[in-house]
């Protein structure tokens, strides 16, 4: 099996990375391509609710829970102590698909495109000192950078230098 396409978006808290995820999602899919992510989270979270039959089972000490319905599942997966998976152990786990946009991860050696906003909780820059980082997308004018600088809500244009970078063939329509 082929390792799948990957690209990733990086950014400080609050820099427009979900969003813009969100928005190459929705194209990528509308173009046809099948799709997948990743999101990295600095703190603990939760995907079921309190009380919940899922919940109990996690409480009761359940390695892993999978939730089935007719329309999705969920795996989760308890740590209990142990250490964070490496990033490939859980792109691994994904289904075969066309491409797999990662968020956050920002430290990973893979290609991405670095989010600025201004009212992003740090404006230091991480293009400089990441040599992963092919092109800029910002809320403002960037000058200080020879990387290609793209309107953080220019989709389509970041959409096309995403599938040119990895080598995204024609949709499976």
């Amino acid at each position: 099996m082929t390792a799948p396409k990957i690209f990733g978006i990086a950014g400080w808290k609050n820099s427009g990375k979900t969003g813009l995820a969100v928005r190459l999602v929705t194209e990528f899919t509308r173009r046809g391509y099948r799709i997948s992510t990743i999101k990295h989270a600095h703190h603990d979270f939760d995907i079921d609710k309190v009380g919940a039959d899922s919940y109990r089972h996690r409480q009761a000490g359940a390695h892993e829970v999978t939730i089935v319905s007719g329309t999705r599942y969920a795996i989760m997966h308890e740590l209990r102590g142990a250490p964070e998976p490496e990033f490939e152990e859980i792109l691994a786990r994904l289904a075969p698909c066309d491409l797999v946009l990662i968020e956050g991860y920002k430290r990973e050696p893979i290609p991405k495109i670095e989010a600025r906003r201004l009212e992003a909780a740090n404006r230091e820059p991480l293009a400089p000192s990441d040599p992963h980082i092919c092109a800029i997308a910002a809320d403002h004018a960037v000058t200080d950078t020879a990387l290609p600088v793209f309107d953080l809500d220019d989709t389509g244009a970041i959409a096309d230098f995403i599938a040119d970078i990895v080598g995204l063939g024609q949709a499976r329509l």
